[in-house]
């Protein structure tokens, strides 16, 4: 027992395994190691100490681990019973509470009930006595419903009762079992607490041991701290010496590095000096060689024009000569013809002389030849003396010049070199020939020498080999190639581009537009100058929807000499990436370029636009009117005006007065000098001599058109001699003023200079009136820069000379009331040198409303005097002044005068004033507010109009409690004429009438009022909330709220409280009060119960429902503006497009709610209030007869008002065009749809999403929930529609988020594929044909379901059979009732028996399919059969057609009679008889035929029983001499003495034909029925063999029942 004892604690740590293993979990730390318990601390405490003891049994070990195991489980097992009883305690003991509970609820209904019944029968006696029938029986009928009531309580008390008892009975078992178990329970809370102490006292040793180990571990920490420093110290010393040592190699690098960068700078110094010279000389020359491109395309041009003139010239001289003819009354023909035939003489006259001359240029050139090869023989012989010669180009030249001049033979050419002369020039006709022309019209070959020399040393090497010319290339081409090679080089590029260039087409979008964006967008070199190199680079940015790669085309032709590009293509570039492409410009030629750098991308090409802008003057002047204003003569003022050069280039300026009549004809100077430039070139061209062109231009006309341009030119220069001369700079600028006129406005000192680049220089002006008057002068500013355009400005002045003068002439005392008195000072000033006597006056019509005090006084010399003026207007103004004052616009112009004395002409100034009124209007002039609610404030809108011109303050002041003015609470400030709108609030306190006036005053103090009145009405209901203002809802949310309709009346005593009562009327009555919420039509708002009845003291729960949604007008006008936009495209007419109009904008159309969705995520947001009115009425609904409504008053009518603002959704779905509504369509039974919906976050923030649950057994299933979406992510939903039976389905899948709800509409409709076969009884008989031959027969399939459907056909004979099919035994072993297999005889060549075509395929909806079967046997057997399969959608079987067949050898064949063998062949193959043989063997075939004469009745004779058999013949396509079968059956008179009638005996059968063979047999009169009759008959069918059958007939007598 002791050891038992001391095992408790080990048991207990063993049940709580848990807790164990969480305290021996050991430390990760390899220093800390924790030691198990020992194992005497396990058992306990020993008495004694432990001694060595001998070693135990080994059998009693196991019986007491045996024992020690059972006592665990026992325990175990006490546990858990004692825990469960605890558990069921608990249980019972609540539910017997909430029995006891009900049970208690049940009897105060019977007692409530009870006290209804005691009620119920008085006022059933009471109505009795009233004779009140149709009370009484309803009294009655409740009654009964009471006592009904009363019975359902009994029967529940009943139950309950017994179900109490039962639990309590319950409770009084656990209560023993507990008891039962209590000694248990104290055991194992003692063991429990022996295991506690067991553990802290382990916790305790536990603890010592991990303080010991961490205190040995700060030790290890510690040391390994000081040998960490001690490392540093030597690291960090090894670190100095190594940065001591870097630092002095870097000084001696430094030194040594500067030596070889200065050397190496001064090479490339040198180097870009002489590359900068080369390429001078290589720029002068390309300049050189355009300029001479340019002259000769300017002289082909000239050329071609001259030519064109002159074709036209002849053509009108050819027409003048026919008119003349034929005015002359001549043949026009005749002459024509004389004509033509004389020009042919002479062009054949002037094609002699060409080729006489072709010959001779042949002849030259080869003595040029022939010279040539011996000078370059003499050059190589004397080296020396080849100095100072002719060159081969002078001499050529000379001898041309010499023979154009007629001269035969060439002249001497011996200059010697000693003579120090130079050969002579050659002629300036010759040098304004080019190259090409001697080329080209002499047809000089100059292969042997190369005459062209390099102008520039370094472009052509000193090896360099001359080119050689080949003579097809002697006609040379215009540069840039012809127009024809233009347009070929152009379709070739074109066709290029297009191939390399691709659509893109991103989410059902085809990118347009310009593939990427540079940055910046136009690349522009300002102010440059020649020599220097500037570079810029431009971002090019991906603008297209995905990824797309760039490449660098280049820059314009005219660009290639300066611009170049540096791009290094990154290959593929995702949208939005950026790639850099650096601009190097290095001028040659200070000019103003433009162009573009060419890019092609994979969507198309697009360039970057690119100027380049040299230095220029940009000059403004600040002003172009100086205006002085006005002086007295004698004075000086003075006014700058600023030059400005906003340019990079600098210039000279020179301000100069422009006169009208100086202004020099630019125009026509430059007229005059086009001309001369023109008859210059004409005159030098003429100069030219015709020989080098004379299939061009020479011609009896040309000579006429040169002498008539040139009389022409000389006519021109004698008109106006003086043109041609250029005029002097002093004349084109401007001419002197004349001394005689004086200048009254001048320029200061400074008039010409210098003006720098982005500077400004300022000019003054100077004003010196002399005469008194105005006085205005033009200037001019001139450039020495020829482009820069002269500049003008004006200067004005105005010179007085009066004696005594008022500076303001008009005296404006801007508005003026009526009845208030305005006050100026007006100032007089005089320039005498005396003082003067002033006297003031006003005009007689304005006395009464105008004065000037003082009317009289004296002015100082050179002084000024101040007369006050004083307005005063009354209402009688109007009529008063007369013409000086308008009616229409109230203005008053009053004219006052000052007589100066000894002065004849006073001096007058005018009064100028507006007059308007103070009045203030209030519209209406009476309020009435109505009935009013003491809940509700009713507003009416007021307007203050203002007659005045002036701005006025006001206020409404002294306002009752109950009388609210906004806004400004009734104050402010209004505008001339201006009418404001205010809206006078009134709430009154209680049920009364009201009555009161509003008064507003003005600044001025005038008072104007507004009479009110009010009926105050105290309703007798009352809402919880008169405003609900609904959070931010997204559209297609909805957002609930809730509010009380209340009901407080419940007495009539109007002391105690306030009761309900309209004004002064009576109050209403206590009782039920019925509410009738009234919505507004077409709003998003939805309240329920919006009809409902409160009894008084109590309140009823009404929910306000907020669902905004987009109006259906907006949404049909979005779908057809898009429907419109597909429909301009295609020509449909207007009928047709109307109703496809209405088809597609249906609301459940794939149109119409991607409108919806596209509008929704464009929604901007927007803001409404609704008032919803409450009408109240006394009575309860129930009431009400039919359809009678109850009488609502419109006095006590409460109002709620809604604040609703409206989001846009902050999830919405971003697939198929944003549509909420997804149709799954048709799915077949049993067969799953996927469809995935992408929804993305486009609120600012992260969402958390969660989903409503669908339907667990429908067939809608979302397969990949999520539980975040983060801003602007987009996640896939993938939904799976899975019907389960042939009805439409449709489910709600709402998106939760804390922002709204996305509602998402998922809908679907299972199908059942249905198909029909149109073979009837599901058996396909192929019949009869012959061996190793083939026949086809075909059937249909329709789908009759509204889904496609996809089959596949399958044989039985082809599908692989499973193991125990072949382990059975062959069909031909078994017996006929176990026969099963369908799978008949097949080819011994062990292909299939049966084909069918198609295998597998899809039947559209409402389709057929034809399947054709092909029957085609290899040996001769009457079972050929298989079974064909017809499976829909991989798994469904429609259709199983059982396929029959028999082949014969030979083309005859009998069906019928009972079956004698087996339908199943053996596997053996009986050998056939060889054709030698089967002539003398004849095979009889036995047929049994068997007639059973059925006798119902001895006395009625019997129908004949019958049979038949059929003989056929197989159609075939064997040659075979005989076409038919024939047949004959013998023995046909012994048959017929025997009861036996056979039809027809004989016969014979087409090919492919049967014929029947009727049999009846009646039983002779000596037949005896209980022997069956049997004989026997030959058939014999004769084909292309003959086969004997021989058939047997077994007749009976049957009785039948």
């Amino acid at each position: 027992m002791e050891e038992d004892t001391s095992l408790s604690p080990e048991d207990e740590l063993l049940d709580n395994a848990l807790l164990l293993e969480d305290e021996r979990d050991e430390l990760e730390d390899p220093e800390f190691d924790v030691e198990s318990p020992p194992q005497e601390a396990e058992k306990g405490a020993c008495p004694v100490p432990c001694c060595p003891v001998k070693q135990p049994n080994t059998d009693a070990d196991r019986t007491k681990k045996k024992a020690a195991v059972e006592d665990r489980v026992r325990t175990f097992h006490l546990r858990k019973n004692l825990s469960y009883l605890d558990e069921m305690q608990e249980e019972k003991d609540l539910f017997i509470q909430k029995t006891r509970e009900e049970l208690r609820a049940c009897r105060q209904r019977m007692e409530l009930i009870r006290t209804q019944q005691a009620s119920m029968a008085a006022a059933i006696a009471s109505e009795r006595e009233a004779g009140n029938a149709a009370a009484v029986g309803r009294l009655q009928a409740a009654a009964r419903r009471l006592c009904t009531e009363l019975e359902n309580e009994g029967d529940l008390q009943a139950k309950i009762t017994a179900l109490l008892a039962e639990s309590e009975n319950t409770m009084w078992h656990v209560e023993l079992q507990q008891g039962q178990l209590e000694d248990f329970r104290k055991s194992n809370r003692e063991e429990a607490e022996a295991a506690e102490r067991y553990l802290q006292v382990h916790a305790t040793r536990q603890l010592r041991r991990e303080k010991a180990a961490v205190e040995k571990a700060e030790r290890n920490q510690r040391l390994r701290v000081r040998k960490s420093l001690l490392m540093q110290q030597r690291h960090g010393l090894a670190q100095r010496k190594l940065a001591e040592d870097a630092q002095k190699n870097h000084r001696t690098a430094v030194k040594f590095l500067k030596a070889s960068l200065g050397r190496i700078r001064e090479r490339e110094e040198e180097e870009e000096a002489v590359a900068r010279w080369h390429l001078r000389r290589r720029m002068d020359a390309v300049l050189a060689l355009k300029s001479s491109i340019a002259a000769n395309r300017e002289t082909l041009r000239k050329f071609q024009a001259w030519s064109r003139a002159k074709g036209q010239l002849a053509e009108r001289r050819a027409q003048a000569e026919k008119e003349a003819i034929l005015a002359q009354g001549g043949d026009t023909f005749k002459h024509l013809l004389h004509q033509r035939r004389h020009q042919e003489l002479e062009a054949q006259t002037r094609a002699f002389e060409e080729e006489q001359r072709l010959r001779k240029q042949e002849i030259v050139g080869r003595i040029l030849k022939e010279e040539a090869k011996e000078g370059n023989r003499k050059e190589q012989l004397l080296p020396s003396t080849a100095t100072g010669r002719w060159t081969l180009r002078d001499e050529t030249w000379s001898y041309v010049s010499d023979f154009r001049e007629g001269k035969t033979t060439a002249p001497a050419m011996s200059y010697l070199p000693e003579d120090g002369v130079e050969p002579p020039e050659p002629s300036g006709l010759l040098r304004a020939v080019s190259i090409e022309s001697v080329h080209g019209d002499l047809g000089v070959n100059l292969e042997e020498e190369t005459l062209a020399e390099p102008e520039i040393s370094g472009l052509w090497n000193e090896d360099h080999k001359p080119y050689q010319v080949p003579k097809e290339d002697m006609d040379r081409k215009p540069v840039g190639g012809t127009k024809m090679d233009k347009d070929i080089l152009a379709r070739t590029m074109e066709r290029l581009r297009t191939g390399l260039v691709h659509r893109q087409v991103a989410s059902g979008h085809e990118f347009k537009g310009r593939p990427f964006n540079s940055k910046p967008e136009m690349v522009h070199f300002k102010d440059f100058d020649v020599g220097k190199v500037y570079k810029k680079k431009i971002t090019l940015i991906n603008a297209t929807y995905t990824i797309n790669y760039c490449k660098l085309v280049g820059v314009e032709e005219h660009l290639r000499d300066f611009i170049r590009a540096d791009f290094n293509p990154p290959g593929p570039m995702s949208a939005g990436m950026s790639c850099e492409v650096l601009i190097t410009f290095k001028p040659m030629i200070n000019k103003d370029l433009e162009g573009n750098v060419s890019f092609l991308a994979q969507t198309g090409g697009f360039s970057v636009p690119l100027k380049c802008s040299t230095k220029k003057c940009s000059l403004s002047l600040d002003k172009e009117l100086i205006d002085f204003g006005s002086h007295v003569v004698g004075e000086t003022a003075s006014r700058t005006i600023t030059l400005t050069n906003v340019g990079g280039l600098g210039t000279e300026f020179r301000f100069l007065p422009a006169l009208e009549t100086c202004e020099t004809d630019d125009s026509r100077s430059l007229l005059r000098m086009s001309s001369l430039l023109t008859y210059e070139d004409k005159s030098l061209y003429e100069k030219t001599p015709t020989s080098f062109s004379e299939h061009q231009l020479e011609g009896y006309e040309s000579s006429y058109v040169d002498m008539h341009s040139r009389k022409e030119l000389e006519k021109l220069d004698s008109r106006d001699p003086e043109e041609a001369q250029p005029a002097e700079p002093e004349r084109l600028t401007a001419v002197m003023p004349s001394v005689e006129e004086p200048v009254e406005i001048t320029l200061g000192g400074v008039t010409e200079g210098a003006l720098g680049p982005f500077s400004s220089v300022k000019v003054p002006i100077i004003f010196a009136p002399t005469i008194p008057g105005e006085v205005q002068t033009r200037f001019k500013v001139t450039f020495k820069t020829p482009q820069c355009p002269t500049l003008y400005f004006r200067a004005t002045g105005v010179a007085v000379d009066v004696s005594v003068w008022v500076p303001k002439p008009s005296v404006d005392l801007k508005i003026c009331m009526y009845d208030r008195l305005y006050q100026a000072s007006v100032l007089v000033h005089t320039r005498s040198n005396a003082a003067l006597r002033l006297k003031f006056e006003v005009c007689k019509e304005l006395r009464g409303h105008m004065e000037l005090l003082p009317e009289t006084g004296y002015i100082q010399a050179h002084s000024s005097y101040s007369v006050q003026l004083k307005f005063l207007p009354r209402h009688s103004l109007p009529e008063d002044a007369g013409k000086y004052f308008d009616k229409d616009s109230r203005v008053l112009e009053a004219p006052m005068t000052i007589w100066v004395a000894d002065q004849t002409k006073p001096v007058g100034f005018t009064v100028h004033a507006v007059v308007t009124a103070s009045d203030l209007e209030l519209s209406p002039a009476e309020l009435d507010f109505g009935c009013c609610t003491v809940c509700e404030a009713v507003r009416a809108e007021v307007s203050l109009r203002s007659l005045s011109l002036l701005p006025q303050d006001f206020g409404f002041g002294r306002l009752p409690k109950c009388v609210d003015i906004q806004p400004g609470d009734g104050f402010g400030t209004i505008l001339p004429l201006e009418t404001l709108q205010f809206d006078v609030i009134f709430q009154p306190t209680k049920a009364k009438e009201y009555s009161f006036e509003l008064v507003c005053k003005s600044e001025i103090n005038r008072c104007f009022k507004l009479s009110c009145r009010a009926v105050g009405v105290h309703p007798p209901l009352e809402l919880s909330h008169h405003q609900i203002k609904f959070a931010a809802t997204a559209l297609y949310d909805t957002s609930v709220a809730t509010v009380y309709v209340i009901n407080s009346h419940l007495s009539m005593n109007s002391l105690a409280h306030s009761v309900p009562r309209i004004g002064s009327e009576d109050a209403s009555p206590v009782g039920p009060t019925s509410f009738e919420f009234l919505l507004p039509p077409d709003s998003p708002i939805t309240i329920a119960p919006s009809v409902g009845t409160v009894l008084p003291g109590k309140r009823c729960l009404v929910q306000v429902a907020f669902r905004p949604v987009l109006p259906e007008e907006l949404i049909q006008q979005e779908a057809l503006q898009t429907l419109n936009k597909e429909l301009e495209t295609k020509p449909v007419s207007t009928h047709p497009r109307l109703e496809l109009q209405e088809q597609q904008l249906k609301a459940s159309s794939d149109r119409y709610q991607a409108a919806q969705a596209s509008l929704a995520r464009a929604f901007q947001g927007k803001f409404d209030k609704f008032v919803v009115p409450c009408v109240i009425a006394s009575g309860d609904t129930k009431d009400r007869k039919g359809t009678e409504p109850l009488s609502f008053s419109p006095h006590n009518t409460l109002y709620l008002e809604l604040w609703c603002p409206t989001v846009a959704p902050s999830v919405v779905v971003t697939s198929g065009k944003g549509k909420t509504v997804f149709d799954f369509g048709d799915v077949a039974i049993g067969h799953s749809g996927m469809k995935k919906v992408s929804i993305q976050n486009v609120s600012p923030e992260d969402l958390a999403v969660k989903f409503s649950v669908l339907d667990p057994n429908g067939p809608f299933v979302l397969l990949n929930p999520c539980s975040r979406l983060h801003t602007g992510e987009t996640k896939v939903l993938v939904l799976s529609f899975s019907p389960h039976e042939s009805v439409p389905a449709q489910e709600m899948l709402d998106v939760v988020t804390k922002r709204g709800t996305l509602s998402l509409t998922l809908m679907g409709t299972g199908v059942a594929s249905m198909t029909t076969c149109s073979i009837e009884g599901d058996i396909l008989n192929m019949g009869y044909v012959i061996a190793r031959e083939s026949v086809s027969s075909g059937f249909k399939l329709q789908n009759n379901s509204s889904l496609p459907v996809e089959f596949r056909v399958q044989l039985e004979s082809l599908r692989s059979r499973s193991a125990e099919a072949q382990q059975q035994l062959p069909q031909f072993l078994a017996s006929p009732a176990q026969r099963t297999q369908v799978v008949g005889t097949q080819n011994f060549s062990g292909q299939s028996v049966f084909s069918v075509a198609p295998v597998q395929g899809i039947m559209e909806p409402g389709k057929t399919q034809d399947f054709t079967v092909t029957f085609s046997p290899d040996h001769e057997s009457l079972y050929f059969s298989d079974r064909l399969r017809v499976v829909l959608f991989k798994k469904t079987v429609s259709h199983q057609i059982l396929l029959k067949g028999a082949a014969r050898e030979h083309m005859m064949f009998v069906e019928g009679g009972d079956p004698l063998d087996v339908p199943v062949e053996s596997l053996t193959v009986v050998p056939a008889l060889d054709p030698e043989h089967r002539e003398d063997v004849e095979e009889l075939r036995p047929i049994l035929v068997t007639l059973d004469y059925i006798q119902f009745d001895t006395d009625t004779p019997a129908p004949p029983a019958t049979r038949e058999l059929q003989v056929g013949c197989i159609r075939t396509t064997q040659l075979s001499p005989k076409k038919t079968v024939e047949f004959s059956l013998d023995s046909i008179s012994s048959l017929q003495h025997k009861g036996f009638s056979i039809e027809p005996s004989r016969g014979s059968v087409e090919r492919g034909q049967t014929k029947t063979i009727s049999i009846s047999w009646v039983p002779p009169a000596d037949f005896d029925p209980d022997h069956p009759l049997m004989v026997s008959a030959l058939l014999q069918l004769r084909g292309d063999v003959k086969e004997t059958y021989k058939v047997i007939f077994v007749a009976q007598v049957v009785t039948g029942h």
